[in-house]
C-alpha cells in the first residue's frame, strides 16, 4: 500500500472516529442545553454570562464523553427502609418457617439490586428509638416478630450484613437519631421506650417524642449506640438520619433550654448548630475508635443553605434545622453526604453544583426522591430522573442514591430497567476514603493468584494478605479490548471457583487484588 493510501485510510479513521465521538455526545450536549435553557437561564440575566455559562458546559460534556462512557467507582445507593416494613420485611416472622419466608424476601431484593449494580445499601437499623438488632440499648421494632421489643427467631441486621456481602455489596448501618416514634408508639412501648427509660433524654412536640439535643447527654447516648453496633457488626458504615433539629412546623419549645444551656452573647441559631455538631463529633470519634475505616454518612437536607442567585425559601440545612453538613464533611467528621435532593429544576440543579463546589476532601452522593415518578405522588416523567443522574455523573459527584428501594424494585416509569439496560450496564466499584491521620501504611501487598482447570470449572487459590486492616480479594477477567470485569468482591477466603458461562472464558485472562477496609486496592 502506498503512502497516499494509507494517508486516505487514516484521516477516514479519523473522520469516522470524531463523528461517532460527536453522536454519542450529542444527547449529553441536548441534555445540558434544555436545563441550562429552562432552569439556569432565569437565573442570570446578562446574556453574555448565560453564553459562557453554557459554552463551559458544552466544553465540558464533549471533553468527559469517553470518561463517562465508563464509570469503574461510583457509589450507587438505595435507602432500604424498615420501619412500618415499607420496603421489607412484608410481614412479620414469629417461627422458624415464617423467618426463612422473611429472609427469602430480604434475598430476593438483593439479587435485584444486584443485577443493576447497586453497591451500597443504606439498611435502616435504628428505626424510632428501635433495633433491628439485639440491642442492650433499645428494644426491637415490632416490625420483625409482629409486636414492639419482641426478638424475631433471627437477626436482621446480621443476616442483610451477610447476605450484601455474599453479594459484593456495602452495608451501611441507618441511623435515625432524634425522632424516637410518635406517642401512640411510646405508649405501645410501655417501660421499654425510651421516654420511660430516660425521660430526662426526650422531649414531646405534639403527637411526636425527640431526644433533645440541647444536653451533652444526647451525644454520649447516640456514640454508645453506634458503638454499639461497630463493635458487634462488621458493618461498612454508618449512616446518620435526621442529625438535625426538627423544621418549623413542629413546636419543638427549646427557648428554656437555651436560656438555660447557652454561652453568653451567643445566638440562638449558632447554639442550635453547636448542639448538633456535638453529637455528630461524638459519633464519629465513637466509630473511628472501635474501626477506622467504617464510613460515617449523614442525609442532609438537600438545600445546604440559601445561594446567591438560588433561594432555598427558607427550607434547608444550615438554618433551617441547624445542620451544618458542608462543615461536617471539612472537618473530616463524615466521609460521604447524601443529601435529600427530593426536587427538580431551580431547586435541584443551583443546590447540587453548590454541593459539589463544596465536597472538599469527601464525596457527595445526591439522594434522588425516585418516589415522585409514582402517580401516587408527583407522577414525575422518568426523564426528570434520569436527567439529575446524567448531569450529577458528569459534574462528578460520586454517584446516586435512591429513595426508596420499592419504587425503584417496583420499576415505577421503566427506572429500575434503564438502569440495568443502559446506565448502570456496567458495574462500578465503591471508591475508596482516606485512612485516618494515624495510619501511615500503603495499600496492600498484591496476593500471588494461582488457577487450576478442572472440566468447565476454574480453581483460583492465593496467599493470605495482611494489612493494617481487614483485607478482602477482588477477582478480575480481563478482556481484549474491553476494561476489566470484576468476577467476584468480598472474598474473604483464599480460594474461589468459577463455572463460566461461556466456555471461551476459561481461557481468559485473571487477576486478583488485596482491597484494604479503606478500599485501597493492591497491584
Amino acid at each position: 500500500m502506498n503512502p497516499a493510501s494509507e494517508e486516505n485510510m487514516s484521516r477516514r479513521a479519523a473522520f469516522s472516529h470524531t463523528l461517532a465521538y460527536i453522536l454519542r455526545a450529542a444527547p449529553r450536549f441536548l441534555t445540558l442545553a434544555y436545563i441550562i435553557y429552562n432552569v439556569f437561564s432565569p437565573l442570570v440575566r446578562q446574556m453574555r454570562r448565560f453564553l459562557f455559562l453554557l459554552f463551559f458546559l458544552c466544553a465540558a460534556t464533549f471533553a468527559s464523553a469517553a470518561e463517562v462512557a465508563s464509570v469503574p467507582r461510583e457509589i450507587r445507593a438505595v435507602w432500604l427502609t424498615t420501619i412500618s416494613g415499607l420496603d421489607w420485611p412484608s410481614r412479620p416472622a414469629t417461627d422458624a418457617a415464617s423467618a426463612k419466608r422473611q429472609q427469602r424476601e430480604l434475598c430476593r431484593m438483593l439479587d435485584q439490586l444486584q443485577t443493576i449494580g447497586i453497591n451500597v445499601v443504606l439498611f435502616q437499623t435504628r428505626l424510632r428509638a428501635t433495633t433491628a438488632y439485639p440491642s442492650a440499648l433499645e428494644p426491637y421494632d415490632g416490625v420483625f416478630a409482629g409486636a414492639p421489643g419482641r426478638t424475631p427467631p433471627y437477626d436482621p441486621l446480621r443476616f442483610a450484613l451477610d447476605e450484601c456481602h455474599k453479594r459484593g455489596m456495602e452495608l451501611h448501618a441507618w441511623v435515625v437519631a432524634f425522632p424516637i416514634g410518635k406517642d401512640g408508639a411510646m405508649k405501645r412501648l410501655g417501660n421499654r421506650g425510651l421516654a420511660k427509660m430516660r425521660p430526662e433524654l426526650c422531649r414531646r412536640a405534639g403527637e411526636e417524642w425527640y431526644m433533645n439535643p440541647a444536653l451533652p447527654a444526647i451525644a454520649d447516648y447516640l456514640a454508645k449506640l453506634c458503638r454499639e453496633i461497630v463493635e458487634n457488626y462488621e458493618v461498612d458504615g454508618i449512616h446518620l438520619d435526621y442529625i438535625r433539629y426538627p423544621e418549623h412546623t413542629i413546636p419543638f419549645r427549646d427557648d428554656a433550654d437555651f436560656r438555660r444551656l447557652a454561652p453568653a452573647g451567643l445566638s440562638k441559631s449558632a447554639w442550635r448548630k453547636q448542639n448538633v455538631d456535638r453529637c455528630v463529633k461524638a459519633v464519629a470519634d465513637a466509630v473511628k475508635g472501635v474501626r477506622p475505616w467504617v464510613k460515617l454518612s449523614c442525609s442532609p437536607v438537600g438545600k445546604y443553605a440559601d445561594l446567591p442567585r438560588a433561594s432555598s425559601f427558607g427550607w434547608n440545612a444550615r438554618d433551617a434545622v441547624s445542620q451544618d453538613a458542608q462543615a461536617w464533611l471539612a472537618k473530616g467528621w463524615m466521609d460521604w453526604l447524601f443529601p435529600m435532593m427530593y426536587f427538580d429544576g431551580r431547586h435541584f440543579y443551583p443546590f447540587l453544583a453548590d454541593w459539589k463546589e463544596n465536597e472538599g476532601p469527601g464525596r457527595v452522593i445526591p439522594g434522588l426522591g425516585i418516589y415522585f415518578l409514582s402517580p401516587s405522588e408527583k407522577n414525575w416523567d422518568l426523564h426528570v430522573v434520569t436527567r439529575q443522574m446524567s448531569v450529577s455523573r458528569m459534574m462528578g459527584l460520586g454517584g446516586h442514591a435512591f429513595f426508596r428501594t420499592r419504587f425503584l424494585l417496583n420499576d415505577v416509569k421503566g427506572l429500575f430497567s434503564w438502569l440495568r439496560t443502559d446506565f448502570y450496564s456496567q458495574p462500578a466499584l465503591v471508591p475508596p476514603i482516606s485512612p485516618v491521620a494515624s495510619d501511615t501504611s500503603a495499600a496492600p501487598a498484591a496476593p500471588e493468584l494461582r488457577v487450576e482447570r478442572e472440566g468447565k470449572t476454574l480453581h483460583f487459590s492465593w496467599n493470605a494478605i495482611t494489612a493494617t486492616t481487614p483485607v478482602h480479594y477482588r477477582l478480575y477477567r480481563l478482556d481484549a479490548g474491553r476494561d476489566a470485569v470484576v468476577v467476584a468482591d468480598h472474598l474473604t477466603d483464599t480460594s474461589f471457583s468459577l463455572t463460566p458461562a461461556l466456555p471461551s472464558l476459561l481461557h481468559s485472562t485473571y487477576v486478583l487484588t488485596a482491597v484494604d477496609a479503606y478500599g485501597r486496592e493492591s497491584l
